[in-house]
């Protein structure tokens, strides 16, 4: 699988550098679908301009990014193209080697359920072959690299880019079972969006499962474990906002960075659902409204963590496809990370519903936002209403379609324990519904 990868690695770079050096990339760099004012490449220049000037990064409301990602590129500002190009290969690189180590775990599993005569004889069609999950890898990473949503990231230097890097190691530390580099990783990914702090859970579950700990609250083996993450990862969190007030001198990034994300004051349009809505908003209303919504982040870890705590990376897929819906300052960038994963669950094909009518929502919504900027903000012949309405579908084709993948594993999970042909206590066919 060496060739075909370095292949893929080779093709995804070139189409980067090409477009990098194109007159396409100021207009990439500028489309409100690919950047967001936490991410935009220029903010981060000018953050840099105010720094070199010996002014403080944060002293105006234009620069929200971390001091850690400043203080990066003020020495590699220089080399942005390729450290942009650098960050996706590496997150192509670690998703290919956390998905194979993955693919292998699940195959040694589901041999010794066989072995074992767990599955019902009727549903040995669910069963994946090694054939079957042999390309799956190199079909994540090209999922990854090769999607136009990672490429227009890219190019316009989206900060976000740099975060799914840090996701995809935080994966692949998890998968291979390090629990120390789980928790940086993580803790960085949080130190950069707060979001991420979801994935903790889990995190928590997968190693659980790894060192054959019991998910049993009255463990006392449960509770030592979940102190040891916990006190690495805060402890993580606590070094980097420590260093942070180090390279600054002040506190000022907790607010501009942080508070920016939480409070949502800049009401840019994006492909988020915040903007349009606060931007109607009375201002007295405004604060509820604000804890609502980024509730909604934070609020479906606990059932889905009870729902799935036997396959905690079905879970990480979920969270990351919640966190790119709901956060308050969505890209492109951040879908293409959990639509990496679409490949991992083909077995799902046969139980999805919907499949090819989010696709081609998705599709159009992509096709559409473009269009309707051009008619609201050059044109003049639409409105805000139009754009948002785009925006809305595109945010409710992506949760059904993660949805439907919720109820595509849940039923397949159902029939591998009680057969794929249900019957009645009278013999007639059973129908299937999952409430």
């Amino acid at each position: 699988m060496a060739a075909p990868l370095t292949l893929l690695l080779v093709v995804a770079v070139t189409v980067r550098a090409l477009l990098s050096s194109s007159a396409l990339q100021q207009l990439i760099a500028e489309r409100v679908e690919v950047v967001s004012p936490i991410s935009a490449w220029k903010r981060v220049i000018e953050g840099l301009a105010l720094l070199d000037l010996g002014v403080s990064p944060y002293s105006g409301d234009v620069f929200h990014e971390t001091p850690l990602i400043i203080y990066l590129f003020h020495f590699v500002v220089d080399y942005a193209e390729i450290t942009f190009i650098l960050a996706d290969v590496i997150a192509a690189v670690a998703l290919y080697i956390s998905v194979k180590d993955y693919n292998k775990q699940v195959f040694r599993k589901q041999k010794f359920a066989l072995e074992a005569d767990r599955y019902p004889m009727d549903c040995l069609e669910l069963i994946r072959s090694p054939k079957e999950m042999h390309y799956i890898p190199l079909k994540v990473a090209m999922f990854y690299l090769l999607n136009p949503f990672t490429v227009l990231s890219c190019v316009a230097k989206a900060t976000c880019g740099l975060n799914n890097a840090v996701l995809a190691l935080f994966i692949l530390a998890t998968i291979k079972g390090n629990m120390l580099l789980s928790a940086i990783f993580l803790c960085l990914a949080t130190y950069q969006s707060i979001y991420p702090l979801t994935l903790c859970v889990p995190a928590m579950l997968y190693l659980m499962q790894r060192q054959y700990i019991p998910v049993n609250p009255r463990r006392f083996g449960f509770w030592w474990f979940v102190a040891q993450y916990l006190f690495m990862y805060v402890g993580s969190l606590f070094v980097l906002v420590c260093l942070s007030f180090f390279l600054l001198g002040s506190w000022d990034f907790l607010s501009s960075v942080y508070g920016f994300i939480l409070s949502v004051p800049d009401l840019t349009p994006n492909i988020g659902l915040f903007w349009y809505f606060f931007a109607e908003m009375f201002e007295h209303f405004r604060l509820f409204f604000l804890c609502v919504f980024q509730i909604n982040v934070f609020f479906y870890t606990i059932p889905l963590s009870i729902k799935l705590k036997d396959h905690p990376v079905f879970l990480i897929f979920m969270q990351l496809a919640v966190i790119s819906i709901f956060k308050s300052y969505p890209t492109v960038g951040d879908l293409a990370l959990y639509l990496a994963f679409l490949p991992m669950w083909s077995h799902l094909h046969r139980f999805l519903r919907n499949l090819f009518l989010v696709s081609c929502v998705l599709l159009a919504c992509s096709a559409l936002f473009p269009v309707l900027w051009h008619l609201w903000i050059y044109a003049g012949s639409a409105n805000s209403n139009f754009y948002y309405a785009i925006t809305l579908l595109f945010n409710v084709a992506q949760i059904l379609l993660v949805s439907d993948y919720f109820y595509a594993f849940l039923r397949r999970e159902h029939h591998l324990t009680y057969g794929l042909y249900l019957k009645r206590t009278d013999g007639s066919e059973a129908t299937l519904v999952l409430k």
